[in-house]
C-alpha cells in the first residue's frame, strides 16, 4: 500500500542519498577509465551501467513509498520465487565458461543468486522478528527454521557452481544469528558443523579449479601454471598507485590489459592504481560511513523486524566489500564477490540499491508505531 505522509518526507534520509551519490560519482568515473577504449566517447558498458544506476535511484524512490513492515510477508513469495529461478538456470540456462548463473532478458542478464542473498536477509529478519529468543538466548532447535531458509538456496547457489555467491548466505546466516543470541551450547555445535562442513567441503565439494584458487593463495610459490595470474597483477596494480595516484585514465595494469575484470572484480585495483591511497581512503571513508550510517538506522528502527532487516542489510554490503577488498591485495583467494555500487554488473546493482532503499525506509519511519 502507497503511502507518503508529511513526517515521513520530513525524515527524508538526506546522509544516506548522499554518501550514495559520491560513491556512485566514483564508481562510475572508475569504470569510464577501466572500460575506455581510446575513442572519442565512453564504452557501452559505461552507459549500461549508468542506466542500471538511474533505473536503481528511481526503485528506491518506489520502496520509500511502501512501508517497510509490508515486506515481511512479501519476502517469503519473494524467496520461493528467486528460488525457482535458481532452479531454472540449473535445468535450462546454458553454460557458460563452466557454470549456469545467468538468465538472458535481454536487457539485462539476470543472476538470481544476487536477489536470493537479499530475499535470504528479509525471510531471516521475519523469522527472528517473530520467535523470539527465550531469555537466555535461541537454541539449536530454534535455529533448525531460519538453517534451512538458508540451506535451500545455497545448495542451488553451489551446483552452479557459484562458491563465493553461497558463502556470502552462509555468512549473511551466522552474522544475523550471532546478533540474535545464542545461548553457549547452541554456538558450540554451529562451531563444530561449521569446522566439519569446511572439512568435507575442501575433501570432497570444491570443484578442481576452486581448490587450485585455494592452494595458489596458500603457497604462492607452488604456482607453475600461473594461476595466480589475477591477484599477482591486482597486487602490482593496488601498490603501483603509491600515495597520489598515476593519475586518472593513466593506470598502466589497467589500460594495457594486464589486470582480468578490471570493471568487474578487479574495479577497485584500477581506483587504487590512479588515484593512489589519497583516492582510495577516500572510497573507503565514504562507504564504511554508510555501513555505520546503517547501523545507526538499525539501532534507531521502531521494531524487532527493523532491526533485524537493517542489521542484515548491513552486513550484506559489508561482507561482500570486505572480501572483494581483501581478494584485490591478495589477502583472500578469488572467489569472484562483487564490491558493492563499484563493480560493474547490473543484477549486483541493483540487489545492493533496493537494499539501500530498504535501509532509508526503515530509517525514515523510525517515529512511526506499528
Amino acid at each position: 500500500m502507497l503511502r507518503f505522509d508529511r513526517r515521513v518526507l520530513n525524515n527524508f534520509d538526506w546522509v544516506t542519498v548522499l554518501t550514495l551519490s559520491l560513491i556512485t560519482i566514483m564508481s562510475l568515473a572508475n569504470l569510464f577509465s577501466a572500460t575506455w577504449n581510446g575513442g572519442p566517447s565512453p564504452s557501452p558498458l559505461f552507459f549500461k551501467q549508468l542506466y542500471f544506476f538511474l533505473f536503481g535511484y528511481a526503485l528506491i524512490l518506489f520502496i520509500l513509498s511502501v512501508d517497510y513492515s509490508e515486506l515481511e510477508m512479501l519476502s517469503y513469495v519473494g524467496y520461493v520465487a528467486v528460488c525457482f529461478l535458481l532452479i531454472y538456470t540449473k535445468l535450462f540456462v546454458k553454460v557458460v565458461a563452466g557454470s549456469q548463473r545467468w538468465i538472458d532478458l535481454g536487457f539485462i542478464k539476470l543472476q538470481p543468486s544476487e536477489p536470493a542473498k537479499l530475499f535470504l536477509v528479509l525471510v531471516l529478519a521475519s523469522c527472528y522478528a517473530r520467535f523470539e529468543a527465550k531469555e537466555d538466548g535461541y537454541g539449536l532447535l530454534d535455529l533448525l527454521r531460519p538453517a534451512a531458509l538458508t540451506v535451500v538456496p545455497f545448495l542451488l547457489i553451489v551446483i552452479q557452481p557459484d562458491l563465493g555467491t553461497a558463502l556470502m548466505l552462509a555468512f549473511m546466516f551466522v552474522s544475523m544469528t550471532l546478533f540474535s543470541r545464542l545461548r553457549w551450547p547452541a554456538l558450540t555445535s554451529l562451531s563444530i558443523t561449521g569446522l566439519i562442513t569446511v572439512v568435507l567441503g575442501w575433501k570432497y565439494g570444491l570443484k578442481p579449479y576452486q581448490r587450485r584458487r585455494i592452494e595458489t593463495f596458500l603457497n604462492p610459490e607452488s604456482d607453475p601454471m600461473n594461476h595466480g595470474y589475477q591477484i599477482k597483477q591486482s597486487k602490482i596494480a593496488v601498490g603501483s598507485g603509491e600515495f597520489f595516484g598515476k593519475g586518472f585514465m593513466e593506470g598502466t595494469q589497467g589500460h594495457l590489459n594486464f589486470l582480468p575484470e578490471r570493471h568487474t572484480d578487479f574495479a577497485f585495483a584500477v581506483w587504487c592504481e590512479e588515484l593512489g591511497f589519497v583516492g582510495s581512503m577516500f572510497f573507503l571513508l565514504c562507504f564504511f560511513f554508510l555501513l555505520l550510517w546503517g547501523m545507526n538506522i538499525a539501532l534507531s528502527a521502531r521494531d524487532k523486524f527493523g532491526v533485524y532487516l537493517a542489521f542484515g542489510i548491513v552486513m550484506l554490503i559489508f561482507w561482500q566489500g570486505l572480501i572483494n577488498l581483501f581478494m584485490i591485495m591478495g589477502m583472500l583467494p578469488v572467489v569472484g564477490i562483487p564490491l558493492p555500487f563499484f563493480s560493474y554488473g547490473g543484477s549486483s546493482l541493483l540487489t545492493n540499491l533496493i537494499a539501500i532503499g530498504i535501509l532509508m525506509n526503515i530509517r525514515m519511519r523510525r517515529f512511526q508505531k506499528r
